[in-house]
């Protein structure tokens, strides 16, 4: 594979990283926004289409009528309502069809010219999965608000943002792998490393957790801190039976889970940082080190303010999207340090 291809695939896998962080941030106002179940069928090609003329946008609205968020929540809402919540739910799914074409259209033109080589085609073929799976747990995830229960299930929803994050991870992962350049290791980065990995393993826990809080609207109970109220350990916290399910469906269990992970990457974060100069490692480890300890900061006031504030919007989707900076930062560290010479 020559340097013109290697630099193709890189910018194919960054372009990759880019959109799929741009629908992260769409997907968020669109959930915050209750736009996600304002499209009741799934159209893969002929649903690129939106309603143009009265009649449709009539027909729309009444198809929307005949499902439980209208009937339980909306009814009487107008029609430019409506056209408000359809707009963030179409724009979420035609950034799905352009990540699909953005992905699909260069892999077959590296395969018929030969750039591909084996590892490569294994990495594309990963995310070929990875995205066709993530546009059928969207589809899965609305099914779940469709019936009964006008709301998605967390469980859905924390896999369908889960498969965002690891394609998205995969892609700078991959793209960073084409990168030529080395650094000298240096004293500590075995040390460092493992607790990156830890670090890693435990922000993807966060990310999961922090889906739960969304899908149980959790961000709207125990709005102070650092108290949850005047309790540490709120009383309601192993109320729900069996006792498993009090990790994923009871909402103070959930929001006081969050806050703890966050806790804990804070404090990681500023033990990283500090042993990063105790082992005196090398001037690139450092500010890699330094970006995930002040990043990890900036989101821990981002939460609270998005907690104390009722999440309005755009605290919430910036919570969103600075989480997934956050991965992406922490992968491009370890990548640095395993790549390190």
């Amino acid at each position: 594979m020559t340097s013109a291809d290697k630099k193709q695939i890189k910018i194919w896998y960054w372009s990759g990283a880019t959109l799929v962080f741009l629908i992260l941030i769409v997907g968020g106002i669109t959930r915050l926004t209750g736009s996600g179940l304002s499209m009741t069928d799934w159209k893969p090609i002929m649903g690129a289409i939106p309603p143009i003329t009265e009649a449709q946008w009539e027909d729309a609205f009444e198809q929307y009528k005949q499902f439980p968020e209208y009937q339980q929540i909306n009814r009487g809402m107008s029609l430019a309502e409506f056209q408000f919540i359809f707009f963030w739910e179409y724009l979420h799914r035609m950034i799905g069809r352009l990540i699909g074409l953005v992905f699909i259209l260069p892999f077959g033109y590296f395969l018929i010219k030969k750039k591909l080589d084996s590892t490569q085609l294994k990495r594309a073929s990963l995310l070929l999965i990875l995205g066709l799976s993530q546009g059928l747990m969207g589809w899965y995830m609305v099914q779940s608000g469709l019936v009964d229960v006008p709301r998605v299930s967390p469980y859905r929803l924390a896999a369908h943002l889960s498969l965002a994050f690891a394609i998205f991870g995969f892609c700078v992962w991959f793209a960073l792998d084409l990168k030529e350049q080395r650094y000298k290791a240096g004293n500590g980065t075995k040390e460092l490393k493992v607790w990156l990995w830890i670090f890693l393993v435990i922000l993807s826990l966060q990310v999961i957790w922090g889906a739960f809080v969304a899908g149980l609207h959790a961000g709207h109970i125990y709005n102070t801190f650092p108290k949850m109220h005047q309790f540490w350990i709120p009383p309601e916290l192993w109320l729900m039976q069996p006792f498993a399910i009090n990790f994923f469906e009871n909402m103070v269990t959930v929001q006081w889970i969050h806050r703890v992970l966050a806790t804990l990457l804070g404090l990681m974060a500023i033990g990283m940082w500090i042993r990063s100069y105790q082992t005196g490692t090398t001037f690139q480890t450092k500010k890699w080190i330094l970006a995930v300890f002040a990043l990890i900061l900036v989101q821990y006031l981002i939460g609270v303010f998005t907690l104390v504030y009722h999440v309005p919007v755009w605290l919430g989707v910036l919570h969103q999207a600075m989480a997934m900076v956050l991965f992406g930062v922490v992968i491009g560290a370890l990548h640095q340090i395993r790549a390190a010479v």
